[in-house]
């Protein structure tokens, strides 16, 4: 399920917007302000934050331009929320790497519709029902594993690791990048352990040949690429 991390300083928005997001099939997590959003942020991977500008201490804008400035959060996407609804103030609202903008006050309909077209944008592949590269092909439905119409068994964090290879191909990801994005950073796992999986995924796709596809980078870590 897609979690939302809301940061409101105001209880009564948060739930109008838990209740919308929550009937949208949204999961829910919320903060108050911005250092209780960090807090979630280390126990939580949330797939969006719904950030409202005007925060008690540290103000919205400063707390997107913190996690844009951040490795570990650069990538998240952000929508700012504010009833500041001046160009200028969208516009730098924007400018601190927030990937949309929404004008208190807003209808239930173009929140949902917003945070849908931030989360199609940012992850266009992940949402895509099959995906196939070099005759292996994953349905992300039926969450079933195929090489050139053969049936390939995977574990499930076998498919995980295979899921995310294939929906960013060709990109070279670090054993610890692997470790956040596969097995979720609040689990405590050695960077070995994504060695283990690896091997163990490409045992199940040598019959078909398809382990070619899952390549070591001296240096770096994996990725998964039908180009030698």
């Amino acid at each position: 399920m897609t979690t939302i991390l809301v940061v409101d300083d105001e209880p009564d928005i948060r739930e109008v917007i838990r209740f919308t997001l929550e009937t949208a099939g949204f999961d829910v997590i919320e903060a108050g302000h911005a250092d209780e959003a960090r807090k979630q942020l280390t126990i939580e991977n949330p797939d969006l934050i719904l950030l409202d500008w005007m925060l008690p201490g540290r103000s919205g804008l400063e707390l997107a331009q913190q996690l844009k400035q951040s490795p570990k959060t650069r990538t998240l996407p952000i929508i700012m929320v504010s009833a500041r609804g001046e160009e200028e103030d969208r516009i730098k609202g924007l400018d601190t790497g927030a990937d949309d903008y929404i004008s208190k006050p807003f209808s239930p309909r173009e929140m949902v519709a917003r945070i849908n077209a931030v989360l199609r944008r940012a992850r266009p592949d992940e949402c895509a029902e099959e995906i196939e590269i070099g005759g292996l092909r994953i349905d992300n439905v039926s969450h079933r594993v195929s090489a050139e119409g053969t049936p390939v068994e995977v574990a499930p964090t076998e498919y995980r690791l295979l899921h995310f290879l294939m929906t960013h191909s060709d990109r070279a990801f670090s054993r610890s990048q692997l470790l956040d994005q596969v097995w979720g950073d609040q689990v405590y796992v050695e960077e070995r352990t994504v060695d283990v999986h690896v091997r163990r995924l490409r045992k199940a796709l040598e019959p078909t040949g398809h382990d070619r596809l899952l390549q070591t980078v001296r240096g770096v870590g994996y990725r998964l690429s039908d180009k030698t």
